[in-house]
């Protein structure tokens, strides 16, 4: 039934509450101090090589009224315009702004796949605007690929690029070798040309190193885009918060105003979409009408030119009188036609051989005429001469043979000119009949011209028409004011807001803090070993008392001590906590212990090797040889001589008395340095056989002998549960003090314990419990902590030992 009981309590001991946790907590106070210098330290780490991020907000309203007019009435004499009519829903206008494609505008106009980045103490800094000394060029690179490397610049302006890693592919390159040149000069690396421009905020002399990355069109919207947060201002207002994170400060200011810029500019080309397309039906209908124009206005030249008509009236009056004049150089011609036939037939006929020919008869001939005229002149000579003289004068002759020359002459002349006559009066009549034709046919020509020029009037009109109307349709987009009007510009703090170091360091001092808490309690919790004092409650056994670990006290601070191997630390006069405990344990043993030297001889043992038997045994006897007790240790530990390492583990001791190499009690019992009343047993030889020795009843002549010369005849035994050596010491023994180590036995041993205790196995068997971990733990020893505070010692110890 008592173990039964035993048992109900051990799982409340086995558990820990808040009180246990936190008395375990203020023992390892070292613990958290550790665990937050770890913590904080690598925030601050983390906080220094973390690039800055500022933000930057500006707030734009959307231009909308309840009317749904987005203008103003400066605007009014132009609503008949579709294209200044609409109305605006303002949550369209939020995903217009978060289009992956507006992004992708901005980066491409501000060339923002190109990072730079200088060195900086704890992590690269971003070079942009005035930080950034130089621009690079890439030619030959494809949109999709990535590259990065270092770009090392001299103060001579030579250029040396290093460490380039590209992808190609989706594999990553890297490339060995380095690349040299100069500024503005061409450099050819395997991702193509590659040029270096200075900007205005290079300084000649300096040296930069700079880093730089080029991404791909899509990574870099994507990294950019994140970075953007656009929000409603309020439900009831029209006004958008567009909010950028970013390392610089200009960059942000510079996405936010070219966004919007972007943004206005593709409200308004989406706007203006009817007047473009109107725009363009006006420029195709112009062109149509300006080649239909064309092709009347060559039709109708080529129709005047073909039928020789600039004017129709002129035309008309042209041919009349061109008809009159055919008719009049006809009757001309007939006439000299006429009178040179006859000046032939006069010519022909032989009676007028000697008769003068007419003159001036109208032929129209100037040459026919001279001819005559000189015939004539010579006719009237040879006529002359034939008066003075007859017809056979030789210059009668002669004169007759030129006038008959001459003769012929002008009758072959006479025969051209009437070829000519008749040949111009056919081209006459011919051209007379086609002038008659053409007057006859201008009324058909002046109707088709007049239908032509109709048309050509009507296209005219039209074509100005089109151009009044593009000329209105152009000054319509001219008067489309931006969609947006910036309320507040971009603006913001100088204090970046990530990493946030409050937080950071906030949630770094908690870690500190949790994580000794988790592992104490984890520890705490999952510990399966005796821990102190509590974990005995259930024990039926005399509690004698219980001894603490060594901790060192001194200016403020809880120090673990090294103590020196097998040091008796109870010291007379000496009012420190270890020694109070001893003090505790020698009067709670004294009330166990009679007077009556005959059940004096006490033995110690434990269920473990290093419960800390020895030092128990030797700091108890040295607290009662103080008090002035005959005190007697025998080191029953055959085999490990724990206690003979006190006195430096003489040659002679137990085992060779008992082995019969020494007779004499005296020659094997040594006394303390530290104080006479205290004696020592020690083993001596290490015996092959210990527990054939103890057999022997030589040991129990030995115990007969001493416990009437000594008050205390302490035993330090080996552990129970490892040798048979315990148990026949214990046959000589009158009371049994067993050692639990804290910290060492299992928990599971404590019905063990009062098994061994109810069963009697042991006589008169006492607890004592030794290595409790300090004055903070509630398992703990706890009067020496707080009596050596109490009086205000300033060198304090908790001890604790191993075998």
């Amino acid at each position: 039934m008592e173990q039964q009981d035993i048992a109900q309590t051990q799982p409340n001991a086995n558990s820990i509450t808040i009180q246990d946790l936190l008395y375990a907590c203020i023992s390892r106070w070292k613990w958290f101090v550790l665990s937050l210098l770890i913590t904080l330290g690598f925030a601050t780490l983390s906080l220094l090589r973390t690039p800055a991020e500022y933000n930057r907000t500006a707030s734009i309203l959307i231009k909308e009224d309840s009317n749904g007019t987005p203008f103003s009435s400066q605007m009014e004499p132009f609503s008949g315009f579709v294209f200044f009519q609409g109305y605006t829903n303002v949550n369209n206008e939020l995903v217009a702004l978060k289009s992956p494609a507006l992004m992708a505008e901005v980066v491409k106009r501000m060339d923002l796949t190109t990072n730079y980045a200088i060195p900086g103490t704890f992590h690269n800094k971003v070079a942009y605007g005035k930080s950034l000394p130089i621009k690079v060029f890439f030619d030959g690179i494809p949109e999709k690929e990535s590259a990065n490397f270092v770009l090392n610049i001299s103060k001579e302006r030579d250029i040396k690029l290093s460490d380039l890693t590209y992808s190609k592919e989706g594999d990553m390159i890297e490339v060995d070798k380095d690349f040299e040149g100069k500024i503005l000069e061409t450099i050819q690396t395997p991702i193509g040309n590659i040029k270096v421009s200075p900007t205005e905020h290079y300084v000649n002399g300096e040296e930069y190193t700079i880093y730089i990355s080029k991404t791909s069109i899509y990574n870099a919207t994507n990294a950019y885009a994140r970075k953007l947060s656009v929000a409603l201002n309020s439900k009831e207002a029209t006004v958008i918060d567009l909010s950028f994170r970013d390392n610089s400060i200009q960059r942000a200011e510079d996405i936010i105003n070219t966004l919007i810029e972007v943004y206005n500019e593709n409200w308004s080309r989406d706007k203006n979409q009817i007047a473009v397309s109107t725009s363009q039906f006006i420029n195709e209908r112009l062109a149509v009408i300006e080649k239909e124009l064309g092709h009347v206005d060559e039709n109708i030249s080529s129709y005047k030119s073909q039928n020789l008509l600039p004017n129709v009236e002129v035309a008309s009056s042209l041919y009349l009188n061109k008809s009159t004049e055919n008719n009049a150089q006809i009757v001309t011609l007939n006439n000299q036609l006429y009178m040179t036939k006859y000046v032939k037939d006069y010519i022909a006929n032989k009676k007028n051989d000697k008769q003068l020919f007419p003159v001036n008869s109208g032929i129209g001939n100037q040459t026919i005429e001279k001819q005559i005229s000189e015939y004539n002149t010579q006719l009237l000579t040879r006529n002359n001469l034939v008066a003075n003289s007859s017809e056979q004068n030789p210059l009668v002759v002669d004169l007759d043979n030129s006038l008959k020359a001459m003769k012929n002459a002008i009758a072959t002349s006479i025969d051209n000119q009437i070829v000519t006559l008749e040949s111009q009066l056919n081209s006459l009549r011919k051209e007379e009949r086609k002038t008659t034709s053409q007057i006859a046919a201008n009324p058909t020509q002046a109707k088709y011209l007049i239908s032509v020029e109709r048309q050509q009037k009507v296209k005219e009109a039209l074509y100005l028409f089109l151009l009044q109307k593009r000329e209105e349709n152009e000054l319509s987009q001219a008067f489309s004011a931006n969609h947006t009007r910036i309320v507040v510009p971009p603006y913001g703090s100088f204090v970046p807001t990530s990493p946030n170091r409050k937080n950071i360091l906030l949630v770094a001092f908690v870690l500190g803090l949790l994580i000794p808490i988790v592992i104490i309690f984890l520890k705490e919790n999952n510990n399966t070993k005796i821990r102190g004092r509590k974990d005995l409650e259930g024990v039926q056994a005399p509690f004698l008392g219980e001894i603490p670990l060594l901790l060192h006290h001194k200016k403020g601070l809880l120090k673990k001590r090294e103590m020196a191997k097998n040091e008796i630390v109870v010291k007379e006069g000496s009012r420190n906590i270890i020694n109070e405990a001893f003090r505790v344990l020698r009067t709670n043993l004294e009330f166990t212990v009679d007077d009556n030297k005959e059940s004096n001889v006490i033995i110690v043992t434990s269920f473990n090797p290093g419960s800390g038997k020895s030092f128990i045994t030797m700091n108890t006897a040295m607290s009662l040889a103080i008090k002035g007790k005959k005190v007697l240790v025998i080191d029953g530990d055959l085999r490990h001589a724990s206690a003979s390492a006190y006195i430096n583990t003489p040659k002679l001791g137990i085992s060779d008395y008992l082995g019969g190499k020494e007779t004499e009690l005296s020659k094997i019992i040594t006394t303390s340095s530290m104080n006479k009343n205290l004696d020592i047993i020690p083993v001596g030889t290490i015996p092959p056989n210990p527990t054939e020795l103890l057999y022997k009843d030589r040991f129990g002549e030995l115990i007969d002998k001493v416990k009437g010369q000594y008050d205390y005849v302490f035993i330090d035994c080996p552990p129970i549960e490892i040798v048979a050596d315990t148990q026949i010491i214990s046959k000589f023994a009158d009371r049994t003090i067993f050692i639990v180590r804290a910290g060492l036995l299992e928990r599971t041993m404590v019905s063990e314990l009062d098994n061994l205790y109810n069963n009697k196995k042991y006589k008169n068997m006492s607890l004592v419990l030794n290595g409790t971990e300090g004055g903070g733990n509630r398992y703990g020893y706890k009067y020496g902590y707080r009596y050596g505070y109490h009086y205000g010692y300033s060198d304090s110890y908790h001890y604790g030992s191993e075998e």
